[in-house]
């Protein structure tokens, strides 16, 4: 139990201040609203001096937003008031950074905000998206079928990142494990052969080229290793702050659009989400030209983002959708012809999400695909990296052994 100050409402609207005990501040709302109080804000009173803790906040997943979507389009389908239902879920959300958030929510729908704007308020919390196809919902009357559709593409989203996560995974720790070693034996190993290396040399004998590269490496790791680990951090944090540049942004997206075996998966992927987010937003009512400003913005994709921003202003001025796009070469012809008959059609959403839904299946292969050739590259490339130590430093002693016999 805990002490909690508020502000609240009577039903004359008389403004009355105080405190209570109760379990938790959603436990305090509730006793106010059954005292006929209209909360305006509920505090926890400090009774000791808080002790200082490094507990870093939890990440809110996007699967954690589409299952409040979910659950709020379900509490309000079956009738439940728009309050009560933020209620019921801020009690049974487990993550607290997203509790706090959906009580701020309530709170702010309750003192007038529509819940697009209350959600919008929560930076970092709900995308642009989820934020205007709810708004799209509330003016059209068909909020809940947007917060299912909402949660539907949240998790199409999640699912893909965690796929393409999980087919990286091993392939990377496989690198990461067999770099170590081979540096550990470079480091550790290569040395201790340093004296029989020094006596071939003064008997006259050359080194081989390649024990000569190893031991060169051996003495840099040695000396300067840590000077070598800091300036290839400061390189890659310097990228990395490069990277997030205009400039940089569609230097990358270019580049990851010409690597090989991945290029075509970046490309997929691009062109997948713009076709769900674009879809999913027609057929939810959001206007065409707003929906293409927003899928621009969830691309991943600087040059097919600007390809988009270009359709909205072909839009714009009375022309067709498809002309810049497909001018822009990052769509492939046979979706474009898909999009081009949709137009005419006027079943433009249908067809996008169908498109979406197909190229997603052709990722999966890609990425089995992938995956199924990355394991035995990377085990091929370790094992040639320890080869090189293994060769380099047998070399002299089969030439000593040769030239003894």
């Amino acid at each position: 139990m805990a002490d909690f100050a508020y502000t609240a409402k009577s039903l004359n609207g008389e403004k009355r201040s105080g405190s209570l005990v109760a379990d938790s501040k959603a436990d305090a709302m509730q006793k106010l609203r059954a005292q006929s109080l209209y909360p305006i804000s509920v505090t926890g009173k400090q009774t000791a001096k808080p002790r200082v803790s490094f507990v870093l906040p939890k990440r809110i997943k996007k699967e954690q937003v589409a299952d409040l979507c979910s659950q709020l389009s379900d509490l309000l389908s079956n009738g439940v008031p728009m309050l009560e239902s933020i209620q019921i879920l801020a009690e049974a959300t487990e993550n607290p950074r997203l509790k706090e958030s959906v009580l701020r929510i309530h709170e702010a729908v309750s003192q007038g905000d529509t819940l697009d704007v209350a959600m919008s308020k929560e930076t970092g919390v709900f995308s642009e998206l989820t934020l205007s196809m709810i708004r799209a919902g509330q003016e059209g009357a068909f909020l809940e079928e947007a917060l299912q559709r909402t949660s539907h593409f949240l998790r199409k989203q999640d699912e893909m990142r965690s796929k393409i996560v999980g087919a990286l995974t091993y392939p990377a720790i496989l690198g990461f494990v067999g770099t170590a070693i081979v540096s550990l034996m470079v480091v550790f190993l290569v040395p201790k052969f340093q004296p029989l290396f020094d006596r071939l040399e003064q008997t006259g004998s050359a080194l081989p080229t390649v024990t000569v590269i190893l031991l060169g490496a051996s003495q840099v790791m040695s000396a300067y290793g840590v000077m070598v680990l800091a300036a290839f951090a400061a390189v890659a944090y310097g990228v990395f702050r490069w990277t997030n540049t205009t400039a940089g942004r569609r230097f990358t997206d270019q580049l990851k659009l010409r690597l090989p075996l991945l290029g075509s998966i970046f490309h997929d992927s691009a062109v997948s989400r713009t076709c769900r987010v674009l879809g999913t937003m027609l057929h939810n009512g959001v206007p065409l030209l707003r929906a293409l400003k927003i899928s621009s913005e969830s691309t991943g994709n600087v040059l097919l983002a600007d390809a988009i921003l270009r359709s909205a202003e072909n839009v714009t001025s009375g022309d067709s959708l498809s002309k810049p796009l497909l001018a822009s070469g990052l769509i492939p012809a046979q979706v474009m012809a898909m999009i081009r008959v949709a137009e005419e059609s006027n079943t433009l959403d249908d067809v996008l999400i169908k498109i979406s839904d197909r190229i997603d299946l052709r990722i999966e292969r890609k990425l089995d695909v992938l995956v199924r050739m990355i394991e035995p590259m990377m085990l091929v490339l370790i094992g040639c990296m320890v080869m090189f130590v293994i060769v380099g430093v047998l070399m002299p002693v089969l030439d000593l052994n040769s030239s003894v016999g």
